[in-house]
């Protein structure tokens, strides 16, 4: 069966259709969860293949670390290579990674692994900005919300599926069955993605270069990177610290009770819809303001109760959802503000914007660590409200 095939100008005026909306947003979503497989399953991980403890934390830093160099060496060919094969071709990578992962005899294997793992699934930031070139100007920020949907919930799922997967078959069979997926989702995607060839004469050297150049001389995305790295610093501050905090003599919640609170969180994924038709009718302003007072409210609720009560519980689980509602809402937000700056620099556009908030949210894992540590909850909430607190000051500066 021959591909469809788009030309890049084209793309611009075309419309997309529902079933590509939902094949783009699933594919988000099934890839995205490969980064985050691994995280609750660190310990029977590294128990398996002889890690020391503090080396444990390499099997995440390490998946992290390839997700950021792919953001800046591989997401930016969207601009250069035809995206169709581009993506086909990280998610094959993506499918040999995960099963080299699931069949690791050792640490260093599986560490290797894990780096090419976060590396491939950066096929989802092609996704997206492909996704942008498909839609006409007036519904963009409706679509690219639709999509970060599902992106946004493959984040949010895929700790809890594996933790459920891994207490019935293995860790090794999350891997294998994560396999599957992207082998089927190639398949899948083969068959219905359109060609969009970029109209562009630069070398790949000339490519990277022009980076430096976009990140300095972009107003809008300087402004939207670090108001994300914000929130996303915020939200990943919560993440790490939340399952340390409930598996603690307060809580003691067993693994699986985690894994549904987490699942809880998953329900503000709704938001990513409806910040892109707040997008689209030019309300990105207020929205981006609303979605920080948000993020910030989710940590001052977890005041109100003692620490252990019932409500406690319930209070984080509320936080939880309006953490994940503000960020998502504020990503959307940035990514159609982006996208609207040019079709030919999209995806080094995009790479630049992801890359900047995923450092955020590493310092804010890193931070959140170190606060539960240091002082408890107390601590790691009150750094994880004044992260959102800033966005908003700096916000008011927004001409």
């Amino acid at each position: 069966m021959t591909t469809p095939e788009i030309a890049a100008p084209a793309a611009e005026t075309r419309t997309i259709s529902a079933w590509m909306i939902f094949l783009l947003a699933a594919s988000c979503g099934l890839i995205a969860a490969n980064l985050y497989y691994a995280q609750p399953l660190a310990g029977p991980i590294s128990a398996e293949l002889g890690l020391s403890p503090q080396a444990t934390g390499l099997i995440v830093t390490l998946t992290q670390i390839g997700y950021g160099v792919g953001l800046l060496l591989i997401v930016p060919l969207g601009d250069l290579l035809e995206n169709r094969r581009l993506i086909l071709t990280m998610i094959g990578l993506a499918a040999l990674a995960l099963l080299g992962a699931g069949l690791a005899p050792t640490a260093s294997a599986f560490l290797g692994a894990a780096v090419l793992i976060g590396l491939a699934s950066v096929a989802v930031q092609i996704i997206v900005p492909f996704a942008a070139h498909l839609t006409p100007p007036e519904v963009r920020g409706q679509v690219v919300g639709n999509i970060m949907s599902g992106l946004m919930a493959g984040i949010m799922l895929a700790r809890p599926v594996s933790s459920f997967l891994a207490d019935f078959l293995s860790w090794r069979a999350v891997f294998f069955l994560s396999t599957g997926v992207m082998v089927g989702l190639a398949l899948v995607l083969a068959k219905n993605l359109p060609r969009r060839a970029p109209q562009s004469s630069l070398r790949y050297g000339d490519l990277l270069a022009s980076l430096a150049n976009l990140a300095l001389r972009t107003p809008i995305l300087q402004r939207r990177a670090l108001y994300q790295a914000a929130l996303f610093g915020a939200f990943s501050l919560f993440w790490t610290v939340t399952p340390l905090l409930l598996a603690g003599p307060a809580f003691n919640l067993s693994q699986s009770e985690i894994a549904l609170f987490a699942l809880a969180g998953a329900a503000g994924t709704v938001a990513a819809p409806i910040a892109g038709r707040l997008a689209d009718r030019g309300w990105s302003r207020p929205a981006t303001a609303m979605a920080m007072l948000v993020a910030a409210a989710s940590f001052l609720i977890t005041h109100i109760a003692p620490e252990g009560s019932g409500l406690a519980l319930g209070l984080l689980v509320a936080a939880a959802i309006l953490l994940d509602f503000g960020a998502t809402v504020n990503i959307v937000l940035g990514q159609r503000a982006i996208f609207a700056l040019g079709a030919e620099y999209r995806s080094r556009l995009n790479g630049l914007y992801m890359a900047t908030f995923f450092t955020g949210g590493a310092i804010g894992s890193a931070v959140g660590g170190w606060a539960f540590a240091q002082g408890g909850w107390e601590l790691a909430s009150w750094i994880g409200l004044a992260l959102p607190v800033a966005a908003l000051a700096y916000w008011t500066s927004e001409r």
